[in-house]
């Protein structure tokens, strides 16, 4: 295998961002946890985990055909997408620390994608 096809890159890239929408459903989930174990069963958790599940099904179907070497690092940019969104919907603070950690995600992404 000597390249990495970019409909595999686009697969990886659309299952990070679906997978970034699981984690703020398991977030929105998580608010509904006291008061039992049994609370566990809610519409917020089951959206998540079923994101979570959907986004492993492109994940699959991207990484057939292309170098996991180079689609596997492409699942941080889920991070990225996980960002905005809190911020968006939580109202969490960007700081100088997570533009660098942001900055660092990317531009490991980048290099990684140049050596396919």
């Amino acid at each position: 295998m000597t390249s990495t096809p970019v409909s595999s890159m686009l697969l990886v890239l659309v299952a990070s961002f679906i997978g970034s929408f699981g984690a703020v459903f398991l977030k929105l989930g998580s608010a509904k946890l006291h008061g039992g174990f049994w609370k566990i069963f809610n519409l917020q958790l089951a959206i998540g985990v079923s994101l979570f599940m959907g986004s492993s099904f492109f994940f699959v179907m991207g990484i057939r055909h292309g170098q996991l070497s180079v689609l596997y690092p492409m699942v941080s940019l889920g991070y990225v997408w996980t960002l905005v969104w809190a911020r968006l919907m939580f109202k969490e603070a960007f700081t100088r620390q997570k533009f660098v950690g942001l900055a660092l995600i990317l531009l490991g992404v980048t290099f990684v994608g140049m050596g396919s």
